[in-house]
């Protein structure tokens, strides 16, 4: 994939031409000119939307690298599966990740690796926190080096908008102990009751003012990849870049189930998605279509008090963002803002900052199709980072097993805070 500044100049050039063709059509064009028109500006677009999609996840991952630059090494030090932190063995230069390498060359057959190789592979069958291990053969279970740890986080934020804590809010966990969370809506009803007082009076205490309380719970839902077979002809051919080719297969995998858990998850065994958390905000007319005022009404359902912070938002899937692209406002101003690319601000639409969530519905008939409000009154709990394991045996050989699991769940505190907008 292109690098950022290159996806940029790209997304602007396409935005370019599409704007261009678009001035070219009016009333008064032909209309087999008008069609030849919007047939090109629509490829424009299309192309636009690519780029799109892949500059969001580059500069997304360009900002978790720096969030986790400062880890990356700590963790090298902290996780290592021998007292040493260097993970040295006396007398040598063998790492961990040497050793490990060395045994996906030799296929999984320990007694043709190297002694030091093999002794210092051996130490990384103690239990230590973030691993897994498994001695179910001769060849036994090993604990892959602690970066493949971080490749899979970082590629899970890319493909699930709902895993990233620059979306939701997010509180990592070393146990998987039930979090409670107590809940209150203060806004609306008796709650808000404030009365002028009289003097001389006693205050009223009939309870019609109490604050009502109630309770969300966080779980801690396991989730496993199943075993990723890795041929021998990957492990040759990309031995040098091990981590970061395992670490975008394993989180791809993670990072979509865990997208799609906490966007529709029905909250029995599983996260409450967002969608299924979120309160009724507007229903539509159309079947499959929605216009600016149904817009307005989804937006101004949430309280004002909500619609304000960083993290505030529309959610919809990429086809829907496509039919609110066309869309445009009383004085024939389109509700999609491109932002500028050059200087890395945005898209935006009418005004607010929008995710793009795969795992939403399309418009069509009873879906929900688009969510406005406040995102960080949604909750992600994590437990720890994702735990991961390979094994060789005869049904992998002459490949490798690796597998990844985690644990999370997710819980929006306040229903009033996010509402979808349903299809009639």
């Amino acid at each position: 994939m292109a690098d950022l500044k290159t996806l940029r100049e790209q997304m602007a050039n396409a935005a370019t031409e599409a704007r261009s063709l678009l001035d070219q059509s009016s009333a008064a064009t032909d209309p087999a000119r008008a069609a030849e028109l919007e047939t090109q500006h629509d490829k424009a677009m299309a192309d636009f939307d690519k780029l799109s999609v892949q500059a969001e996840r580059a500069s997304k991952l360009d900002d978790v690298e720096k969030r986790l630059a400062a880890q990356a090494e700590s963790a090298r030090q902290s996780r290592r599966p021998v007292a040493d932190p260097a993970q040295v063995v006396p007398g040598g230069d063998m790492t961990y990740r040497t050793a490990f390498h060395e045994y996906l060359r030799a296929q999984g057959n320990v007694a043709a690796m190297d002694g030091e190789a093999r002794a210092m592979l051996e130490s990384g069958r103690v239990s230590v926190e973030h691993r897994a291990q498994t001695t179910t053969n001769a060849a036994g279970g090993f604990t892959v080096p602690v970066e493949l740890a971080t490749f899979i986080t970082r590629s899970m934020l890319a493909f699930g908008p709902m895993y990233d804590p620059g979306v939701t809010t997010e509180i990592v966990t070393a146990g998987g102990g039930v979090i409670t969370m107590p809940t209150i809506n203060d806004t609306t009803g008796a709650q808000m009751a404030v009365v002028k007082h009289v003097e001389g009076t006693t205050l009223t205490d009939d309870g019609g003012a109490d604050a009502v309380f109630g309770e969300k719970r966080l779980e801690a839902y396991p989730f496993n990849t199943e075993w990723l077979r890795v041929s021998k002809e990957l492990v040759d051919d990309s031995i040098f870049n091990m981590e970061a080719l395992l670490g975008d297969l394993l989180g791809e995998r993670l990072g979509r189930r865990a997208n799609t858990e906490l966007t529709t998850g029905d909250g029995t065994g599983d996260p409450n998605g967002i969608v299924t958390a979120s309160s009724l905000g507007k229903t539509a007319v159309g079947t499959a279509a929605v216009t600016w005022d149904e817009i307005l009404d989804l937006e101004h359902s949430v309280d004002p008090a909500y619609r304000v912070g960083p993290k505030v938002r529309y959610m919809f899937n990429d086809s829907t963002l496509l039919a609110l692209r066309k869309l445009k406002d009383g004085d024939g101003n389109y509700l999609w803002q491109m932002g500028n690319v050059q200087a890395g601000i945005p898209a935006s639409f009418n005004g607010r900052a929008y995710s793009i969530n795969q795992a939403m519905a399309s418009l069509a008939t009873g879906l929900k199709p688009m969510l406005f409000g406040d995102f960080g009154k949604y909750y992600v709990r994590k437990v720890g980072q994702p735990l991961i394991g390979a094994i060789q045996d005869k049904d992998f050989w002459p490949g490798f097993g690796i597998a990844g699991y985690i644990r999370f769940d997710g819980e929006l505190a306040d229903t009033a805070a996010v509402k979808h907008l349903i299809m009639a």
